[in-house]
């Protein structure tokens, strides 16, 4: 199932690159479902808890995630969609990453040339992914800023604490300025950098910083695609 709905959206825009990020629900989310709460433990702020990649090689998840990597093999090889890279989330450390990665190259490598063209990004959603970019690069073909961790976990502020927004968001100051060292740095590297977070689509002016600073993509809601495009058209 999870490999038709992939190939739902890679079909949908192929040849053009269709980029997957792996699961990235929280305790508090997976708790919520049917039988949740016979897995999941119970954490006081799941925002910062047993989420992204540290799950993967966890051995209480790592074989769900191995599903996960078989359906984007599914997805590329039955179907055809070698337009499909992946992207793993909140990845905190490098050395995490390289654990991560291990797994992935041991489901999709090695088995023929349509997997060996898979691009595997990291999401840049944590201070440390902008700190220790280079060694990031090193092992990932390029990163999408995630605008909304990298603001919570920049400012202090807790996502799901809907009474501190008014102190700060993704226009802060200090978040601009990490986003600009990241562009900059994958630029200069020649490495993939886009942006999935929500700022763009809430903040048009945000939208125009970024490609200022020379971002590659921008991903939009729905609803606002239209309306920004329109804003962005002349740069």
């Amino acid at each position: 199932k999870l490999a038709e709905g992939v190939g739902k959206i890679g079909a949908a825009f192929y040849p053009k690159e269709v980029i997957v990020r792996f699961s990235d629900f929280k305790t508090n989310e997976y708790r919520n479902l049917i039988g949740g709460e016979l897995y999941e433990p119970k954490e006081e702020n799941p925002m910062l808890g047993w989420r992204g990649a540290s799950r993967y090689y966890d051995p209480r998840f790592k074989e769900a995630f191995i599903l996960e990597c078989r359906a984007i093999e599914k997805a590329r090889e039955v179907f055809g969609l070698d337009n499909i890279s992946v992207m793993v989330p909140f990845c905190r450390t490098p050395e995490e990453g390289r654990e991560v990665l291990k797994i992935i190259k041991s489901q999709l490598d090695d088995k023929n040339s349509k997997l060996k063209t898979l691009k595997i990004y990291v999401m840049c959603e944590i201070p440390s992914n902008i700190l220790l970019a280079d060694e990031f690069l090193e092992i990932f073909d390029g990163m999408s800023i995630g605008s909304n961790d990298l603001t919570q976990l920049t400012l202090g502020l807790d996502r799901d604490a809907g009474m501190l927004t008014h102190i700060g968001n993704e226009k802060n100051e200090a978040v601009k300025i990490l986003i600009s060292q990241i562009v900059k740095k994958c630029r200069d590297k020649g490495k993939y950098i886009g942006i999935c977070g929500q700022a763009p689509s809430d903040f048009p002016d945000f939208a125009k910083f970024l490609i200022d600073e020379g971002i590659e993509s921008i991903s939009l809601n729905p609803d606002s695609i239209l309306k920004t495009i329109e804003k962005l058209a002349e740069k």
